[in-house]
């Protein structure tokens, strides 16, 4: 009986941890993307760029920080508004277990656009 109980106590304990895990390396893709847009709306706000520039950077950050299935469900746009430069992403994040929804989220950046004088 014992024996019983000490297997799905152990196998409960997995299951926190890895759903601990998957809450960690989400928040983990959140603050790369974060600073992907950030650093996508700097690249498209210099004087000479243009959005794709800023679609480039964004994606080159991304690549760099954010591999595998999780870089690859990252939707990046970049345009300019009234004189500034916005880079928006969209994220879908899949759970790590069955039953875990996956966790959807846009983030945005801007950046005024410099002008000459």
């Amino acid at each position: 009986m014992t024996t019983i109980q000490y297997v799905a106590a152990i196998g409960l304990s997995l299951v926190v941890f890895v759903t601990m895990a998957n809450f960690v390396v989400d928040l983990y893709a959140r603050g790369v993307v974060r600073s992907a847009m950030d650093e996508g709306a700097r690249a498209g706000a210099a004087v000479d760029s243009s959005p794709a520039d800023c679609e480039r950077r964004a994606h080159d950050v991304l690549a760099n920080l954010l591999a595998g299935a999780s870089g690859r469900s990252v939707q990046v746009s970049c345009e300019m508004i009234d004189r500034a430069m916005h880079a928006r992403a969209r994220v879908v994040l899949p759970g790590w277990l069955p039953g875990v929804p996956a966790w959807s989220f846009t983030v945005d950046g801007s950046v005024v656009k410099e002008q000459l004088p």
